[in-house]
């Protein structure tokens, strides 16, 4: 029997709110318990900073001009993560053999190989005295792939787990995601904007962060005509062919909803992932009616949003309906990264991010 790991998994998704904790047992293969879950959120100065400073990110060269200001940040995020490793071993007497420390993105470009994610793996592995494995997307872009999505190889291990033949998971994040399994094939891909833009709009015209469970979008009124036109530009910009595909938040903006009430523009806002979400079912040419169909991330919450998708496809299920906690669907699946990166196993394929071969990732520092 191969041996087993305990693993802290760490993860900021693109809303920047706070920072999901997930201790996991696994072999890095098909053995794997969930252990803890928690969240914590972001102080409100640090939420502040980074959408400001992700705001002012419009080309890789403001990484360069921002670079002080980037590296204050990052010590700042780096000690905030310190904290909630300690905050989440203080209740457990396990004692943690890895850290995967995903970072916070603030800038993401695959065609120039560049995947900005804030976060000091050295500093976080020197306080809390524990391996740190962090940097998990630049090997992959290194060899030519999207350097997203990561967590198919998780899914994978889930699929087999709970015997799902054939599934497409889909993470409902800022950015959407795909994977499907089927025959022991694994095909992956982002494949538009999940939550970003609703959230970007609600923070924009009210003071809240977002539009909880979708009161908001569904009191508004869906301004077809604008969407309808909106949806085919989506498609004729982004051109799926059955390849892997990665996005960062700034490929998408809101001028088309720009004119609209705050109601109105949730509404078409929501339509408009909806269908992108409802159309990207079937990115992996593989029929939605022949398969189970499951739902993670934060935007399976937003119930009008779920409704708009089951009225186009209606065999959709929660990750939850199998026992899992689907917010923390990712900081558990970097945990079971980090174990695979230091067994030096393959966390992304041709089939995921559209990388030559195999390819492990994750830089691996031992205090």
């Amino acid at each position: 029997m191969s041996k087993s790991f305990y693993s802290l998994g760490l993860m900021s998704g693109t809303s920047m709110d706070g920072v999901d904790a997930s201790i996991i047992q696994s072999d890095g293969e098909n053995n794997y318990k969930a252990i803890k879950d928690k969240y914590f959120a972001y102080p409100k100065y640090i939420h502040v900073d980074l959408i400001n400073i992700r705001n002012q990110i419009k080309h890789p060269k403001d990484l360069k001009k921002l670079s002080k200001k980037l590296k204050f940040l990052e010590k700042k995020i780096t000690l905030f993560h310190f904290k909630v490793v300690k905050e989440t071993l203080k209740s457990t007497k396990i004692n943690i053999d890895l850290l995967g420390f995903h970072g916070q993105t603030i800038y993401h470009n695959a065609k120039k190989k560049i995947s900005k994610q804030l976060g000091d793996g050295r500093l976080l592995s020197k306080l809390a005295k524990k391996k740190v494995i962090y940097n998990f997307r630049m090997k992959d872009l290194k060899n030519d792939g999207q350097g997203a999505p990561l967590v198919p190889i998780f899914h994978k291990m889930l699929e087999k787990k709970f015997n799902l033949k054939p599934v497409s998971f889909i993470n409902i994040g800022g950015i959407v995601n795909i994977t499907t399994i089927s025959n022991n094939n694994l095909f992956a891909s982002d494949i538009g904007p999940g939550m970003c833009l609703i959230d970007k709009w609600i923070r924009l015209k009210s003071k809240k962060k977002f539009d909880r469970g979708g009161r908001i979008a569904r009191s508004g009124k869906i301004k077809n005509k604008i969407l309808n036109k909106e949806v085919k530009n989506f498609y004729k910009k982004y051109i799926f062919n059955n390849k892997p595909k990665s996005f960062d938040t700034k490929d998408f903006d809101l001028s088309f909803v720009k004119d609209f009430s705050l109601k109105d523009g949730t509404a078409t806002l929501v339509e408009y992932t909806a269908k992108i979400i409802s159309k990207g079912l079937y990115s992996d040419l593989i029929s939605s009616k022949k398969k189970i169909i499951i739902l993670c991330g934060g935007g399976r919450k937003n119930k009008f949003l779920i409704s708009r998708i089951k009225k186009k496809n209606n065999n959709i299920k929660f990750i939850d309906d199998y026992g899992l906690n689907g917010d923390f669907i990712e900081s558990q699946a970097f945990a079971y990264l980090a174990i695979r990166s230091y067994l030096n196993k393959p966390i992304s394929f041709p089939k995921t991010t559209g990388v030559k071969k195999p390819c492990s990732g994750g830089v691996i520092v031992k205090y």
